[in-house]
């Protein structure tokens, strides 16, 4: 019965209405991972258009986090309750008003409030894309329908400063939150009229955990508040951040008590009892910290050291979304044919190498310098995408699926803040400490740095200006500057690593069986 009962009801599910909805599904999902780093590029705009302070405007970029995470392993539950038909509706629907009041704020208190709003109903779209995708499509379509949404998890956040920039060069900030109403408009009356993949349980709304839930915003709110705010406030000297940090803590040990004592719990955690799912959260937890570390560092290095304004900036990352865009088909075609986890091997040392290939670099690394890692990050990051969201969810139980993705999709965006935490301490602690050690070499017994000094000068004082002092301001200059650089090595090299030492890990993992493990069955 098990081979032929689990064959009848998987055939007819490939129908053009199924593929359409998930179609209009994954762009829906674009639109909310696009978001989180879309105005990244831009927020210098943004804060002259609102008359935002320098701490403020951080916040643009803050409160959607923060809102995301909180409702990304929420949806599992919602979307049991309300179906996915109406849960990603409701989400593309508020997503898209959110955008429109995000567009038309006076007021930087009135743009964070409607970031989170954003924030939040865009987390509600991503894990049921990942969902429908392992439920409704049989197991011999994933070569097909992983790399489709592994790209747009992947392309998403990598494209976002490139699209930013474009936006408001061409246009002005406002159309990056413009730009969602007529797609999420679009999204939302293709949801309704095409999905029909469950039915909604709305007796699990009489049992809704409120406390829970309340934990589960303590927890992972004043996490994403820590993480994002601790490196630039230095940790816990900060009041805001160290009792934040205690309601994290607090927050935590309420909701993991709530998730193991409820029968209907907020968070379900039973899905980590599956090793692969368990081994690929943590495959996924770190797929964050590359994904949106690099996503970080490029045009942070592009505008801190080679003073290129957000359009430059895009021009010169968007390689990395290219190479992504054009290796989905390769993907998915090696994902059919060799040992899922050879393949994530090999993108894990991919990825290694195209960081190691950074620790070379210096002040004058520009386009040509940087094209081949990011081609070969690109690469890489498609290559492993594609056989962890597979051997993470494939063997799943169906009734698993959707709290499960939510699940997976937070390590992600946790790998990603906790990785950005990590990569602004230490780009702060090593710059000053290089800034230290270099300028100990340079003392008055230092003959080259006597002769730069000199050549300085000459050239300053041949220009009229005070040779002297010219030229201490810039050899100080140059000493800041490449300390700048060491650091960004020293984070590269660490990057490397994590990467190249987590690669073994993969073999870790059972491939799931030609039948589509739990989740066919």
């Amino acid at each position: 019965m098990s081979a032929a009962a689990a064959d009848q009801p998987e055939e007819p599910q490939i129908t053009p209405r199924r593929v359409a909805a998930f179609l209009v599904m994954v762009f829906g999902m674009f639109m909310a991972i696009l978001d989180i780093q879309i105005v990244s590029a831009s927020l210098p705009e943004i804060q002259a258009g609102l008359g935002a302070s320098a701490d403020e405007i951080s916040w643009v970029q803050t409160s959607y986090l923060i809102a995301e995470v909180v409702m990304i392993p929420l949806s599992g539950l919602l979307g049991r309750m309300m179906s996915t038909r109406y849960l990603f509706a409701a989400s593309a629907a508020g997503f898209t008003a959110a955008s429109f009041m995000c567009a038309t704020s006076g007021s930087i208190n009135e743009m964070i409030l409607w970031r989170a709003v954003q924030g939040f109903l865009g987390g509600g779209m991503i894990p049921s894309v990942f969902a429908a995708a392992f439920t409704i499509f049989p197991a011999s379509k994933r070569s097909v329908v992983s790399p489709m949404i592994g790209l747009v998890a992947t392309l998403a956040p990598t494209v976002g400063p490139t699209v930013g920039g474009y936006l408001s060069h061409a246009m002005s900030w406002h159309w990056l939150f413009l730009v969602n109403v007529p797609a999420g408009i679009g999204v939302t009356i293709g949801v309704l009229a095409l999905v029909d993949f469950d039915k909604p349980d709305w007796s699990l709304f009489d049992s809704f955990d409120w406390i829970g839930l309340g934990a589960l915003a303590c927890f992972l709110g004043a996490m994403e508040f820590v993480l994002e705010e601790g490196p630039g406030n230095d940790w816990f000297q900060d009041e805001i951040v160290a009792a934040l940090f205690v309601v994290m803590v607090v927050g935590g040990v309420v909701t993991f008590w709530r998730a193991f004592t409820r029968k209907n719990p907020v968070v379900d955690f039973s899905a980590f009892g599956n090793v692969n799912f368990a081994v690929g959260s943590v495959f996924s937890f770190v797929m964050g910290i590359g994904l949106y570390g690099m996503t970080y560092l490029y045009p942070l290095y592009l505008s801190s050291i080679r003073d290129y304004d957000s359009l430059m900036i895009g021009k010169t990352v968007f390689v990395s979304g290219l190479a992504m865009f054009f290796s989905a088909p390769l993907a998915g075609f090696l994902s059919s044919k060799i040992d899922l986890r050879v393949m994530l091997l090999a993108g894990f040392i991919g990825f290694a190498t195209s960081s190691w290939m950074l620790t070379g670099m210096t002040a004058e690394w520009d386009f040509q310098e940087l094209l081949v890692p990011q081609i070969l990050r690109g690469l890489s990051l498609m290559i492993c995408m594609v056989p962890i969201n597979n051997l993470a969810l494939g063997t799943l139980p169906p009734d698993k699926m959707k709290s499960a993705s939510g699940l997976y999709n937070l390590m992600r965006n946790l790998g990603g803040a906790v990785g950005l935490a990590v990569i602004n301490t230490l780009l702060t602690d090593r710059g000053a400490l290089h800034r230290a050690r270099l300028g100990e070499a340079l003392s008055w017994s230092n003959h080259e740095a006597l002769r730069q000094l000199d050549m300085l000068g000459a050239n300053l004082q041949a220009q009229g200006i005070d040779g002297e002092k010219g030229a201490l301001a810039q050899l100080v200059g140059r000493v800041a500057q490449q300390a700048t650089v060491m650091s960004f090595i020293d984070v590269f090299t660490l990057i490397t690593v994590l990467f190249a030492g987590l690669a073994a890990l993969a073999l870790a993992m059972k491939p799931p069986r030609p039948g589509g493990g739990g989740a066919a069955h």
